[in-house]
């Protein structure tokens, strides 16, 4: 081949055969154009990976750099066909839809995908998006076949399992970031296990509603939750108003009743203190503490009563018969 080529370029360039036929001059020419073409095939191993991709080297159809990916900048392998370099970009998020295809007027539901059995055995129609990228260029290429539909019937599977362990009215109201949460978390273990290398950016709820079957009775549910919630926050309201007026009242009974107590050992005291006095008066001079006694009790007797008692020996009182008395009497 060597020989033939040779040949070929004495015809081709002149004067190649050179003086004498030495082939001096031939086999530099030859030398220069093979290590011209040699340095051409090396430099064919150049390439640049691009901001946001990642280098994947193959030899022979291997992937042999997976210490190690090539990243921003310029890179050489060894030229083809022994060796050649993927850059896929790995800063593109990709979003794939499930239970329903497109937007707007064009948007189509999917209901196979979208019906899902809650944990309390009924049935919701969900619409979510899925987002995506790549994390690991190789791992991406080599380890999983179809990226979009693994992803697709990955995630379904994990909003599934997610929904079945979640009741419905939770689901329809308060608990859809939570789940959303739950499920991205799900998949992007399910993903990890494949060693897809694959990132779960997001799973956004897009719809989320009773099947349209059963709507007017979701409704009507709805409704009735609502004045439930209304009537408990009426209740609330009246027992916050009643409680605390009730518990004033009884601090108020309690330090009425305090006071009671403190006015009637007080008094007690008193009339013990002032019995003990009486008592050691009485000790030391009975008659006349007797009399004394006596007097009080009289004049206590007395002071409410209108009859006036006077002495037989009280003179310059006249008597009269109360005849106003008598006559108010007779008309009674």
């Amino acid at each position: 081949m060597i020989r033939k080529g040779q040949d070929r370029l004495k015809n081709i360039i002149p004067g190649a055969s050179g003086a004498g036929g030495s082939g001096g001059p031939s086999a530099i020419v030859i030398a220069v154009i093979l290590a011209v073409l040699v340095l051409g095939w090396l430099a064919t191993g150049l390439y640049r990976v691009q901001p946001g991709q990642q280098g994947v080297v193959l030899t022979f159809g291997e992937w042999t750099n997976k210490e190690s990916l090539a990243g921003e900048g310029l890179h050489w392998h060894l030229p083809w066909p022994i060796e050649e370099a993927i850059t896929p970009n790995v800063e593109e998020v990709r979003q794939i839809e499930i239970g329903f295809r497109g937007s707007g007027s064009g948007k189509r539901d999917v209901v196979e995908e979208a019906l899902m059995l809650t944990g309390d055995q009924n049935i919701i129609d969900i619409q979510f998006t899925v987002q995506w990228r790549i994390r690991n260029a190789g791992e991406y290429l080599f380890n999983i076949r179809n990226p979009d539909d693994t992803i697709k019937i990955a995630a379904e599977s994990s909003m599934r399992e997610i929904i079945g362990r979640t009741d419905i009215q939770p689901a329809l109201t308060e608990a859809k970031e939570q789940i959303a949460s739950d499920a991205r978390d799900l998949l992007q273990s399910i993903l990890d296990d494949y060693v897809s290398g694959i990132e779960i950016t997001q799973i956004s709820m897009e719809d989320v509603q009773p099947p349209s079957q059963v709507e007017d009775a979701f409704e009507e549910v709805q409704r009735a939750r609502q004045d439930l919630d209304r009537l408990r926050n009426e209740a609330d309201a009246y027992r916050n108003k009643v409680i605390p007026e009730a518990r004033g009242q009884a601090q108020r009974m309690i330090q009425e009743a305090e006071a009671y107590k403190e006015r009637l050992v007080n008094e007690a005291e008193g009339e013990a203190n002032r019995f003990l006095s009486v008592f050691e008066a009485y000790k030391e001079n009975p008659e006349v503490t007797r009399r004394r006694m006596y007097l009080e009790t009289i004049q206590n007797i007395y002071t409410g009563t209108d009859k006036i008692i006077l002495d037989d020996n009280v003179g310059g009182t006249v008597p009269y018969l109360p005849l106003d008395q008598l006559r108010n009497r007779q008309s009674q």
